[in-house]
């Protein structure tokens, strides 16, 4: 029987060879898939543990206010780099300078008021050694009247007079005493430039410069601005955010991997990551840093409770952190929230999942710009007790002289 396809002619016998060549050809094809798929598997696959649940995370730093003021000028937009130490917001400081300057005449008269009752202190020295004297002259009259009242030289009202007039210093002594006793209580320990009252002023004054200086909002660490949440004009006060701060040197992926998957993924295990934002063609290498104490779901808003009648039994995942090639990432940026494909290689490795290699070496964990300012105000404060301190050649210090003991 022959058949007319597309204005040929052919027989049944070359339809039917034809449709078994197709066949064959289907078959061969399928059975090569299913090979290379088997390959694969067993050479790679079986070995490897991947997750399209893996994304880019990195250091969202927050800039927070640590003053309050009107803001005067923005000096970094979103997407600038920022170095450290940069000014990214200043605040009008007029309040707070008007505060400084109260705090520094404060401190000032602290320290003339400790000069001065140091100098009191030695005032009142001299008060009882004064006295101290006038008694002994006062003795010796005694002694001499004593001896002249029975040759009649003196009268017994002079001797009289001169033991009443020792009472009366003997009195005025104790007070004096007294008064020192008061002012050594206040002194104490200290000295003209370490006294409570003025530590106590010098604390309110290193408040109010550090108050002055923070009016400058600086940036912690180097990375790039994101987030301003600020306008010229607001007012602000101390935990406002003001924006966020990005390093982009420094990022790792978050991949979410289903417990039943997670038996051998160990850290220090190789990873390899495919970016979506590359479409798959970038290739990244990474290490697992660790694995999070925990799933995804108890670190929830509303974490579940699986003690309820309604419970369902559904497969978790757990986070694991895994480490970015610096120097990749330099050649190929990435931006936190990124999709990746990673796969982990579980046939290395041989540390417990309950060990960890992250480490908090980068710059973004650590910063010293908030210490310069605690030191320039020491340096302020201890000039301004310098500045007011007395000068004199008269050493107001000294140690009160001893007075005269009776005998």
């Amino acid at each position: 029987m022959w058949y007319k396809i597309n204005n040929i002619e052919l027989s049944s016998k070359t339809i039917l060879e034809r449709r078994d060549f197709l066949l064959r050809l289907i078959l061969i094809g399928f059975a090569l898939g299913v090979i290379l798929i088997l390959i694969k598997w067993l050479f790679f696959d079986r070995g490897w543990v991947t997750t399209d649940n893996a994304f880019v995370s990195g250091n969202l730093i927050n800039i927070n206010s640590d003053a309050t003021g009107v803001i005067e000028q923005i000096f970094a937009e979103e997407t600038q780099l920022v170095k450290k130490d940069d000014i990214l917001v200043k605040l009008d400081g007029q309040r707070a300078a008007a505060s400084l300057g109260q705090a520094e005449a404060d401190l000032a008269r602290a320290v003339r008021s400790v000069g001065a009752l140091f100098a009191s202190r030695r005032q009142v020295c001299q008060k009882i050694n004064s006295r101290s004297a006038n008694r002994e002259r006062t003795r010796h009259d005694i002694v001499r009247f004593k001896n002249a009242v029975p040759s009649g030289a003196a009268s017994p009202q002079q001797l009289q007079n001169s033991e009443d007039q020792l009472a009366a210093q003997e009195a005025d002594i104790k007070e004096a005493k007294a008064e020192l006793t008061a002012i050594e209580v206040r002194i104490a320990g200290r000295n003209r430039s370490n006294h409570p009252d003025i530590e106590s002023s010098k604390s309110k004054f290193l408040d109010a410069y550090i108050e002055t200086i923070r009016q400058n909002i600086r940036a912690p660490v180097a990375g790039y601005m994101a987030k301003r949440r600020v306008q010229v004009g607001q007012r602000i006060k101390p935990g406002d955010l003001v924006a966020n701060i990005v390093p982009l040197d420094h990022l790792w992926v978050e991949a979410n991997i289903w417990e039943n998957r997670l038996e051998y993924v160990r850290p220090g295990q190789e990873v390899i990551i495919k970016p979506d934002i590359y479409g798959g063609k970038k290739v990244y290498h990474g290490r697992v840093d660790g694995l999070i104490p925990g799933t995804g779901s108890v670190f929830a808003t509303l974490p579940p409770d699986n003690a309820t009648g309604n419970f369902i039994r559904i497969v978790q995942r757990v986070p694991v952190r895994i480490a970015l090639d610096r120097k990749e990432l330099e050649t190929d940026p990435l931006r936190p929230g990124l999709s990746t494909i990673a796969s982990i290689n579980v046939n290395e490795g041989v540390k417990s999942p309950n060990s960890a290699i992250t480490t908090t070496s980068y710059e973004e964990y650590k910063t010293e710009i908030y210490k310069r300012d605690l030191l320039e105000a020491k340096v302020k404060a201890d000039k301004i007790i310098s500045d007011n301190l007395y000068k004199g050649k008269e050493d107001i210090d000294q140690i009160c002289p001893t007075e005269i003991e009776n005998k």
